[in-house]
């Protein structure tokens, strides 16, 4: 098979529409989202002050490291697919990158809607500030499952109305996205100028009513070196990874990218650059109003994490608050419709490759999108959206890290070997510094952390399940590592 470096031209059906403004304010709404702003009592509450700090930095670094590494495969292979494309070029497209890529599409089955989920479940908690009603549980369970090799299993749903408001945002999306890709373009623009209109109003409001003491009012033992301080950097990096996430959106739309081997590489980075810096001043602005020990609480109860809406009634009144929260509403809005396009084009080129069902691959005959791929994506994020925050972010960030993200960048210094002679439009800076430098971070993250080994049982479920699923379909067809035939899609 070819390697799709070959060829700038886009896939028969899609339209290469998104220029590098459209690709980097995707990339920006899809990484700031919901997160910054309910996810700050999550991170002081796992290091337990402003050191806190710490995780978002460590965390930037981190998303500047992994980011090179998707720049380059970005640049170099710039099609539909992401992670997919990439493992399975890197790895052979008939031999282990065949069974590698099918694992990534198995997991992103899981991590995919979570991720969309998130998003409308953070909405659903800031809507609650206008109407508290929302946050009343009508139903709440823990469920176990107990598997002899993994232990036990444990998940739990709730059903509030809040509920309801996310399940609604998701087919919401998929109703905004049911066209063009050009006009998707211009929208995104259109959603990227009411992010950064909330964050400049949170940062101006900051500055002028900023208290240093209280923004860098540290504990005695803030930055004290023991386990305790590892384990609660390794929660806060987790938290703060799952914010910096989004920044590869624009690796999945590269068969829609004008210019990809120049555009990929730019949007990537100057996204991470610019929410890196937006972040952390605008962390340190709330902290500067709102007392941490304030926020640790909120963090501890996972509820009332409408942050940015307390921050602003402080300084300004309920009016100010009110007005944040629909902002906030809407960046979060804007997040979910970026992860709901970037997403549904993975299964359409699995599809496309045979090692997916066929059914995915289909393109709607007038707008040129794939439209059963959005459609499934949207009903699965819809039924997550029952579960709870704060355990959907755990268990999406350990699964993509165990799955895709440690296999990607070890992938990439693989390809350097194997295939010199490939063309990169895109080179990583200081080669492999940064690539080994994610590994051992996302290692950080994985088991340093409180309970590290619950969602880490997770991802070795999903794994195992998709080694035994790809097996049997690779001994019925006659594939890897059963036989080299060619693979053939599979009907749905």
């Amino acid at each position: 098979m070819g390697s799709p470096t070959e060829s700038g031209t886009a896939s028969p059906g899609l339209i290469r529409g998104m220029g590098l403004a459209s690709a980097t304010a995707l990339n920006m709404i899809d990484m700031i989202g919901v997160g910054p702003f309910i996810t700050i009592p999550l991170i002081l509450s796992a290091m337990g002050g402003p050191q806190a700090m710490l995780g978002w930095i460590a965390g930037a670094l981190f998303a500047v490291c992994d980011g090179l590494v998707w720049a380059e495969l970005g640049a170099a292979m710039p099609g539909s697919g992401g992670s997919y494309r990439y493992l399975r070029e890197i790895y052979g497209p008939q031999k282990l990158g065949r069974l590698l890529s099918f694992l990534f599409i198995w997991q992103l089955s899981f991590s995919a809607p979570l991720s969309i989920a998130t998003g409308c479940i953070g909405l659903a908690g800031y809507a609650a500030y206008y109407w508290p009603g929302l946050q009343t549980v009508y139903a709440a369970h823990d469920a176990a499952l107990y598997i002899p090799w993994a232990g036990s299993l444990q998940v739990s749903w709730v059903v509030t109305p809040a509920t309801a408001v996310a399940v609604l945002i998701c087919f919401l999306a998929v109703l905004l996205l049911y066209r063009r890709i050009t006009v998707i373009g211009r929208l995104s623009k259109l959603l990227w100028v009411g992010v950064m209109g909330t964050i400049g109003w949170i940062i101006f409001a900051g500055l002028t009513h900023f208290n240093a003491a209280r923004a860098f009012d540290f504990p005695p033992v803030a930055f004290t070196l023991s386990h305790g301080f590892l384990t609660g950097l390794g929660g806060a990096m987790l938290v703060a990874t799952y914010d910096y996430w989004g920044y590869y959106n624009v690796c999945f739309l590269g068969d829609e990218i004008e210019e990809p081997g120049r555009n990929i590489p730019r949007a990537l980075l100057l996204s991470i650059l610019i929410v890196a810096c937006l972040y952390i001043v605008m962390n340190v602005c709330i902290l500067a109003v709102v007392p941490w020990r304030d926020l640790v609480q909120a963090g501890q109860n996972n509820n009332g994490l409408y942050v940015v809406s307390l921050f602003m009634q402080r300084i300004y009144g309920t009016w100010a608050a009110r007005l944040v929260t629909g902002l906030v509403m809407w960046t979060a809005f804007a997040s979910v419709f970026s992860l709901m396009l970037g997403y549904s084009r993975v299964p359409y080129a699995a599809a496309k490759d045979g090692n997916y069902f066929q059914a995915f691959a289909r393109v709607h005959p007038v707008h040129r999108f794939p439209y059963v791929s959005l459609l499934a994506l949207g009903v699965v994020a819809a039924v997550f959206c029952f579960l709870r925050l704060k355990d959907a972010i755990a268990a999406l960030v350990v699964i993509r890290i165990i799955i895709q993200f440690l296999v990607q960048a070890v992938g990439l210094i693989v390809l350097r070997i194997r295939r010199p002679e490939m063309p990169r439009p895109f080179r990583m800076w200081l080669y492999p510094v940064p690539a080994l430098a994610a590994c051992a971070g996302f290692l950080f993250i994985l088991f340093n952390r409180v309970n590290a080994l619950k969602e880490i049982k997770y991802a070795v479920v999903i794994l195992t399940t998709g080694l035994v699923i790809y097996m049997i379909r690779a001994w019925r067809g006659h594939e890897w590592p059963f036989g080299e035939g060619r693979a053939v899609a599979v009907k749905a």
